[in-house]
């Protein structure tokens, strides 16, 4: 099973994260985390179950972080390919905790704005920062935009075995 670190108690049995409205108490992002205590355990999980970690980076006061956690949650094959192919962290950008430190050792991805992901290896390697507007489409996310992230950055897409005549 993949946990959304962070929201760990609001898993439901199936261990997909729930669906948050924007009027819901419950929150996606939690400013009191321990962020890199979180990242270290999504890699380790991550090397035992050969998956990268996707680094969600936003904050409970954005509608585009929410929206895109809903778009996700909602979707049969977006949430089968993430949860396949990744160990999901929400990690809290808010006035209540910036996160500074670990926003420079990630090339300080909040210059994209936000939501913002990082794609780590499975052994805690930056792999690539993903500006979530190229996502978007009209007032929401393109399934086939972010798809085709969620692919391109599956550890598949990155092993070299994946290019050898006669595979692929």
């Amino acid at each position: 099973m993949t946990l959304a670190i962070g929201l760990k108690a609001q898993l439901t049995p199936t261990g997909i994260a729930p669906v948050v409205k924007l009027t819901d108490t419950a929150k996606l992002y939690n400013p009191a985390a321990d962020a890199k205590a979180d990242i270290a355990t999504a890699v380790k999980k991550a090397s035992a179950m050969h998956k990268n970690v996707l680094l969600q980076i936003g904050g409970n006061w954005c509608v585009w972080c929410i929206r895109f956690n809903n778009f996700v949650s909602q979707d049969p094959d977006l949430n089968k390919c993430l949860r396949d192919n990744f160990v999901i962290v929400h990690v809290n950008y808010s006035k209540e905790n910036l996160n500074e430190k670990l926003m420079a050792e990630l090339g300080y991805p909040q210059r994209f704005g936000f939501p913002v992901f990082v794609v780590l290896g499975d052994k805690g390697n930056r792999l690539h920062t993903q500006n979530s507007e190229y996502l978007e489409e009209g007032k929401g996310y393109s399934k086939d935009k972010t798809m085709g992230f969620f692919k391109d950055w599956s550890p598949a897409a990155l092993d070299p075995k994946s290019y050898e005549k006669g595979t692929k």
